[in-house]
């Protein structure tokens, strides 16, 4: 007979896949968990990790195990929701994943609203210049720039959204604007670093910087970053031009667009949940405020208007 706390630990560390990750998640401290990983093989005569500097890998073994525990988590979580919503209030914890320009600037506003209309939910919002991983468990929902692949999620366009060029009144002062994109050659640039794009939907420059539109030398990088923020924090102090998204751009009243003509960058959210975490009440009303949200400011998200609109409470 299989410990339901066994197989609650053995979940957690084949999610985390590193000993240190799973013990807080859990509340344990490393050593007891490290021993209560062993005790568990032991008693199943078999080997379920791979241990190396790397972290904690299941072996052909664990992987078999990983089905039928998954398996056994999601009825168990479905028992407990349905005696926690025999009521039919909304209450609970919901934890959103969301890429961090987008979290900042545009859900965390619009959230707000639905505290106010939900105050029993817990929203625990996780805005990264990362994927949040939803197979592993890290989150209940996740809006992401590029559309997931991974088997048994939910999948919806949430909405569109633009980018475009921008450089700060102090910058074009001194360097002055471009008029083309081949004067972009003679510019400074602030962008991503090349190897830590978490996603080829943030490449927006390499295609701009083509050396046969605007030849050699090429721009010269003042600063690269991993996270939108701080390159949009570095074009307003006048470090240089970036390709920002537009709710952050023209939102900023010292920012001006430049090239509206020749940049001019399209891009897609992405709103996705496991199948299980779809079916619950809360996270259905989350999903269905979002998508009427974004869609009240598509004009926003695709820098026609300066003003995101708060949906009004309901009547």
């Amino acid at each position: 007979m299989l410990d339901w706390q066994d197989i609650q630990i053995f979940l957690e560390v084949a999610r985390s896949q590193r000993l240190a990750d799973a013990a807080r998640r859990l509340g344990l401290d490393h050593s007891t968990l490290s021993r209560r990983t062993r005790r568990f093989e032991q008693r199943l005569n078999t080997q379920l990790f791979e241990r190396s500097t790397h972290g904690y890998h299941l072996t052909e073994a664990g992987h078999r195990l990983l089905a039928h525990a998954e398996e056994m988590a999601r009825h168990a979580f479905e028992a407990s929701e349905s005696l926690t919503d025999q009521d039919h209030r909304i209450s609970g914890q919901i934890r959103l994943g969301v890429t961090e320009g987008f979290g900042t600037w545009v859900i965390a506003p619009l959230l707000a609203a639905f505290c106010d209309r939900h105050p029993g939910v817990t929203l625990d919002l996780l805005a990264l210049p990362r994927v949040v991983n939803l197979s592993r468990h890290e989150a209940d929902l996740a809006i992401t720039i590029e559309r997931p692949s991974s088997p048994g999620l939910v999948i919806s366009r949430l909405c569109d959204y633009r980018l475009r060029l921008y450089g700060s009144q102090d910058y074009l002062d001194r360097h002055g604007s471009p008029g083309r994109l081949a004067d972009l050659s003679r510019h400074q640039l602030i962008g991503y670093v090349d190897d830590l794009i978490f996603s080829e939907q943030l490449n927006y420059l390499d295609p701009l910087l083509d050396p046969a539109v605007i030849g050699h030398p090429g721009p010269h990088f003042a600063m690269r970053g991993t996270s939108v923020t701080t390159q949009h924090s570095a074009c307003l102090r006048g470090a240089g031009l970036a390709v920002l998204p537009c709710f952050m751009g023209t939102t900023t009243p010292t920012l001006s667009s430049l090239l509206v003509d020749e940049v001019d960058i399209v891009r897609q959210f992405w709103i996705t949940a496991r199948q299980e975490q779809r079916r619950l009440a809360r996270v259905r009303l989350l999903w269905d405020f979002l998508r009427d949200a974004l869609e009240l400011n598509r004009d926003f998200l695709m820098g026609e208007s300066r003003e995101l609109t708060i949906p009004p409470s309901p009547s």
